[in-house]
């Protein structure tokens, strides 16, 4: 059976396609935040590979192919953004400032609990991306010298963890403007984030596409400055 999955081709996708199914199907049967689709995939993926004994340099060689999708699927959050354009040109400089904001707090938290715990500077920089999409963080990380597949891992889990927590935390601090929800949510959980966001509403998710993308740049540059700190 082992011999089977590792010389088929399709094995990496199917598996993947089938575990954020059930993700989905889950998080619809049970509609709890917990029950996030990626969340659910991945543990489902691992589950699958523990059992099968299939390593993981076999999954990837098959999986590789979706991610070849997260590039032209983050450029298509830029029709909702359209959409919602007369927004941007209400409030360009509230939405510019509240995404600043939230880069530099990213940055700045990394860089204080990475002083407090003791990690070196390769660790460190390896966190400095965690908050942006995938195709931008690694090349960040790569750039400063990080540990590549780490950040990828943690900016999965920031973006897990920012679509699980967003209702919750939008209503213990009482955040009822849509376009101050989708700018926080975008600007803290990138494109994972963004797809609770468009479940919010369409504002929050036109705002939260558009903070992906700035927040983006501007951690391209603070990574770069902050990456001198420690």
């Amino acid at each position: 059976m082992t011999e089977f999955l590792e010389s088929s081709v399709f094995f990496g996708v199917v598996l993947t396609l089938a575990g954020y199914g059930v993700g989905a199907l889950l998080k619809k049967k049970l509609r709890l935040a917990i029950f996030n689709p990626i969340l659910i995939g991945a543990l489902l993926c691992i589950g699958v590979l523990l059992l099968t004994g299939v390593d993981y340099e076999t999954y990837r060689s098959g999986a590789q192919y979706i991610s070849y999708l997260l590039t032209p699927a983050t450029v298509c959050l830029a029709i909702p953004l359209y959409r919602q354009l007369n927004l941007l040109k209400r409030y360009p400089l509230a939405i510019l400032l509240g995404i600043t904001a939230g880069v530099l707090t990213s940055l700045s938290t990394i860089l204080a609990l990475s002083a407090l715990m003791g990690l070196d500077h390769a660790s460190y920089v390896t966190l400095l991306p965690k908050s942006i999409t995938t195709a931008i963080g690694i090349g960040v990380s790569e750039e400063l010298g990080g540990y590549v597949s780490l950040t990828a891992v943690v900016i999965i889990i920031t973006g897990v963890l920012g679509n699980i927590l967003a209702g919750g935390v939008c209503k213990l601090f009482r955040i009822t403007e849509p376009v101050a929800r989708g700018v926080a949510i975008g600007t803290a959980s990138h494109a994972i984030g963004t797809s609770k966001a468009m479940e919010m509403g369409q504002v929050e998710g036109a705002m939260s596409g558009l903070s992906i993308v700035v927040s983006g740049l501007l951690t391209v540059v603070g990574a770069s400055v902050f990456a001198q700190f420690l």
